[in-house]
């Protein structure tokens, strides 16, 4: 059985959030779908509330503090991520986009990504599609077809109503089934490693 690595990336803001639930949810459902592809599946939940200063920090810095430095390891050496993100003004938030603005830019390629937001009526989920997607596709991710959008009516007494609960579904396949056909992750790149040998290095200074 290979082991797989899954970061569920949430950016609510309150506690409790229905934008971490949806994480939840979506993290559950493709683990589903993983194991019974064959795989063992570690859960890597990251709460960017909990990491908010240390971000805008690292944006003044340019020095990560060790928490978020492990949160951001976390998500460019997962298999794959799930990422979720209230909508504000009809696109994501700005805790949000901070976040992935500190992600190395050739971290994300070809990574498989699913996803997902929450708002307050239906007609912000066509953020996902003008604001969310050309993000990750800007990284060069490999992202889910399907998108997931959570208004409050989706919601029944704090649980998932049926139509919210077929698209989690598929979602999580989908996503389920890029990471199952891809190589296990290495874990995070070296930012120190050296991409070449020193002969190739020397070999290079010759003239």
């Amino acid at each position: 059985m290979t082991l797989r690595t899954l970061a569920v990336v949430s950016a609510g803001l309150s506690q409790p959030s229905s934008t971490r639930l949806l994480a939840d949810q979506l993290a559950v459902a493709t683990r589903d779908e993983l194991v019974g592809l064959g795989d063992t599946v570690e859960l890597r939940p990251v709460e960017l509330r909990e990491h908010a200063h240390d971000i805008v920090n690292h944006l003044l810095t340019g020095f990560p503090s060790e928490p978020l430095r492990q949160a951001l390891d976390q998500v460019t050496g997962a298999d794959g991520l799930i990422v979720v993100t209230p909508i504000f003004n009809a696109s994501y938030s700005g805790l949000f986009k901070s976040f992935f603005d500190l992600v190395d830019a050739e971290a994300l390629g070809g990574r498989p990504v699913l996803i997902a937001a929450t708002g307050g009526t239906a007609r912000h989920s066509l953020a996902l599609e003008h604001a969310v997607r050309p993000m990750f596709t800007y990284l060069r991710a490999v992202v889910a077809p399907t998108a997931v959008f959570a208004a409050p009516e989706d919601w029944s007494g704090g649980t998932v109503g049926g139509a919210l609960r077929t698209r989690i579904g598929r979602a999580g396949r989908e996503l389920a089934e890029q990471i199952h056909r891809r190589p296990a992750s290495s874990g995070p790149a070296d930012p120190f490693a050296l991409t070449t040998d020193f002969e190739q290095l020397l070999r290079g200074g010759e003239t």
